[in-house]
């Protein structure tokens, strides 16, 4: 079979040529269909997540397929791959043949495609959990996303738009705003993005690119609100006037998916069913195998859309 592997941290991965594995105890063998490349794998790839698995190793922790061998899920059943090590602790989801703990696997409804449902489970629960479980988002309030159309954030936007929320969502240029749903308002800042948000003033914010954005957004939360932390691709660090922030009394409200996972998990059948009907959509890039190298660059580009997904046999 084909597979994706990497030899050092941050060199470039490369396409080999594998043996099939073998049927295992509490494993499951899925026929990959679709598999994504995330932040989490440029994150193991260059050497910064907590753990790795051993060199070489095939990266991906989500995936879609076919079971073709398995003791408890049936042959031929369409699922969805996610976390239980894939990726992080062993080999994952970048080859043709994935074996995969059988607690990793999800039903896959059949009006969900390949592409989405490999792509679905980390933004779309990030985006939920972040607004119902840590936020506790109530119909009526006002919402400021950063990061609007990225995967989490556009995700975001339609969520709280449908739990009744009054949201604003910001984004780099015309073009991105041009794909904001109906019911959002949309703010495209100027070269001084502090000034852009000063008629800004919400109950809640929901920040998924971090550095000087969140930096700047954070002052548009009314006293008594609350701010969740969901990423920081703009940057890793936050300055705060202490004696301010404490006056304003905001809560800071990070977003940890790990501890959080069975949230995310009780949430999926509920997010499939919307992605299947129509109410989410999701945006996502498809590359070959082989260009796994390339998918990686996309996702590290500032303004991309959507979720990169490596697809068999394209």
């Amino acid at each position: 079979m084909k597979a994706v592997r990497v030899h050092a941290f941050d060199s470039p991965p490369v396409l080999e040529d594998l043996p099939e594995p073998a049927l295992r105890p509490a494993r499951t063998l899925v026929r990959m269909e679709a598999a994504t490349v995330g932040h989490i794998d440029r994150t193991v790839w260059r050497g910064s997540f907590l753990k790795h698995p051993p060199f070489p190793y095939t990266p991906g922790v989500e995936a879609a397929g076919v079971v073709v061998a398995s003791h408890v899920h049936p042959e031929g059943r369409r699922v969805w791959l996610r976390g239980s090590g894939l990726g992080t602790l062993f080999d994952g989801t970048w080859c043709e043949v994935i074996d995969a703990p059988d607690e990793a696997l999800g039903v896959l409804p059949d009006g969900v495609p390949s592409m989405i449902g490999s792509a679905f489970f980390s933004p779309s629960t990030s985006a939920w959990v972040a607004l119902h479980d840590v936020a506790r988002l109530s119909a009526g309030e006002s919402v400021l996303l950063t990061g609007a159309t990225g995967a989490v954030g556009s995700l975001a936007v339609q969520l709280a738009l449908d739990a009744g929320a009054e949201v604003t969502a910001l984004v780099a240029d015309a073009a991105q705003a041009a794909r904001m749903p109906s019911g959002a308002k949309v703010l495209v800042p100027g070269s001084d993005l502090a000034s852009s948000l000063d008629s800004v003033s919400v109950d809640l914010l929901v920040d998924t690119v971090g550095g000087p954005v969140l930096a700047a957004a954070l002052p548009r939360v009314r006293s008594g609100g609350r701010a969740v932390l969901v990423g920081y691709t703009a940057g890793n660090t936050l300055t705060l006037d202490i004696a301010h922030f404490l006056q304003r009394d905001v809560s800071l409200l990070p977003l940890n998916m790990f501890r959080r996972e069975a949230a995310g998990h009780a949430a999926a059948p509920e997010l499939l069913a919307r992605l299947a009907d129509g109410r989410l959509k999701l945006d996502v890039q498809p590359f070959a195998l082989e260009d796994a190298a390339k998918a990686m660059n996309w996702i590290g580009q500032r303004g991309h859309r959507g979720r990169a997904v490596l697809v068999a046999g394209r």
